[in-house]
């Protein structure tokens, strides 16, 4: 009997796919499917999209930097040598390809034939006997002019891309971008977790020399960190910035003084080590300060909590960060974030926030602690933000979905994002997209929801495209 992974066609991706009722192929492909896309969070180049890059071949756009696929080849047994290792590109890839038929039930299964049906109008089933041949043909289409970064991201119907940047990059190739009237708008959005990450004050001040140079402000004592950072805000929002993100396990909150900043700062430019419960401290300090700048540019900060990081140091020694080694924690939130948010508010310099949560058994404390700071002052003014990383599939999705329904306003939703690192995530939004249409099908089917298309139409245009088009300020003169 032949093998099913051998044969020519992909016939689970469907023109249905993921769409369970009439109603909800409706929602989808008369409402979702046309809408652009707002990628507000990612990790793109943005030296690739302002110079166009134009990728030598298929390992070097889909698996440079992707540690999902990297953990699922490892957990298969192969040797790192066809990771990151000194393997060719075209070993990479069929090592890939071999591995893909073990992922099935993992997202990636779905995200690898998606990503190859968008872009390039492969149909067949990745596997170790189609490898060579889908290799050859992606990256010969790749050195077309139409696969392009920027005409991948066309393909797509990516409207903007706000990418992830520190406080002291140049932002030349936003700038660059913007010189050359493109169609997209590349946007920066400010990531200052180095300015308070003061466990180790050797790289920290290192850090400040940097920060220094680039602000012209020397930093000597605490005031001047902050008069800093104030400065490289401005030159992001001049820049086109309306967002900031954290990285953090957790917020803090200190209802007190209970440290002098002065003096911890003093002890770090000393080169000593803080206490734990000062590190905590200096970052509720910093984060306070930041956030109270945010507000008054009118941006948005995104808090993304949760990752536990670099579990593995033995691979942390050989790899380095950001290379498959991070996992779900299970640090405390509700308690510092209810804090922290209330400290801000108390003086009304609380900016559009986002939450995310990578434990998803912290899925109801978000989403009831979004609603205790929405004051009416702004439609959704503090977001659940979409199932990120770990819970970036389709239960992780649902649930997130399904939660924000119960405990506060999913047409309020400013929805999907990648946070990816690839040119070829875009597919992600369909996804989000399928899964959010087939909720609100089904309930429909059930007999929960009127069969109201125009209203739950309009609905899922918002959450997939106007929400966020609106909320972030993007379009604004």
């Amino acid at each position: 009997m032949e093998n099913i992974l051998n044969t020519t066609k992909n016939t689970f991706l469907t023109n249905d796919f993921l769409l369970k009722s009439d109603f909800a192929r409706r929602l989808y492909h008369d409402h979702a499917k046309k809408m652009p896309i707002i990628d507000y969070h990612c990790h793109l180049s943005p030296h690739d999209i302002a110079t166009d890059r134009q990728f030598e071949n298929m390992t070097a756009i889909w698996l440079d930097g992707d540690h999902y696929k990297w953990r699922a080849m490892r957990t298969l047994g192969v040797n790192e040598k066809f990771i990151t290792g000194e393997a060719t590109d075209q070993e990479k890839f069929k090592s890939w390809a071999k591995s893909v038929p073990h992922t099935m039930r993992n997202p990636l299964y779905h995200w690898t034939h998606l990503e190859l049906l968008r872009y390039f109008g492969v149909d067949r089933l990745l596997n170790d006997d189609s490898a060579s041949q889908v290799y050859e043909e992606t990256t010969g289409l790749l050195q077309e002019e139409a696969y392009s970064t920027r005409g991948l991201l066309s393909k797509m119907n990516v409207e903007v891309v706000c990418t992830t940047d520190d406080p002291i990059d140049s932002l030349q190739y936003h700038q660059s971008a913007k010189k050359q009237n493109l169609s997209l708008k590349l946007l920066p959005a400010f990531r200052p977790d180095k300015a308070y990450a003061v466990e180790n004050p050797k790289s920290y001040l290192s850090y400040l020399d940097k920060l220094s140079q680039v602000s012209g402000v020397a930093i000597s004592k605490y005031e001047d960190l902050l008069t800093a950072l104030e400065i490289r805000v401005a030159y992001f929002h001049e820049n086109g910035g309306r967002l900031s993100d954290h990285g953090l396990e957790q917020l803090y909150f200190f209802d007190e003084n209970k440290y002098a900043i002065a003096s911890l700062f003093s002890k770090i430019k000393d080169g000593k080590s803080l206490e734990p419960d000062e590190v905590r401290f200096f970052k509720f300090k910093t984060l306070t300060a930041l956030s109270k700048m945010y507000h008054a540019k009118g941006w948005t900060q995104q808090y993304h909590l949760g990752a536990l990081r670099n579990n593995n140091r033995r691979m942390l020694k050989v790899l380095g960060p950001d290379t498959g080694f991070d996992s779900i924690g299970d640090f405390p939130q509700s308690v510092a974030l209810s804090g922290y948010l209330n400290n801000l508010d108390s003086s009304d310099q609380l900016a559009k926030t986002i939450l995310y949560n990578l434990n998803p058994a912290d899925n109801e404390v978000m989403a009831t602690m979004i609603g205790n700071f929405n004051d009416g002052s702004i439609k959704g003014k503090v977001q659940f933000g979409s199932g990120w990383w770990y819970m970036d599939q389709k239960d992780g999705m649902e649930k997130q979905m399904n939660t924000l329904s119960n405990m506060g306003i999913l047409s309020c939703f400013v929805g999907m994002l990648t946070d990816s690192r690839s040119f070829l995530s875009f597919p992600r939004h369909e996804y989000f997209r399928r899964i959010l249409c087939n909720l609100i099908g089904q309930d429909v089917t059930n007999g929960e929801l009127p069969a109201d298309e125009k209203w739950l139409g309009q609905m899922v245009e918002n959450i997939c495209y106007n929400n966020a088009r609106e909320y972030f300020g993007f379009y604004e003169s």
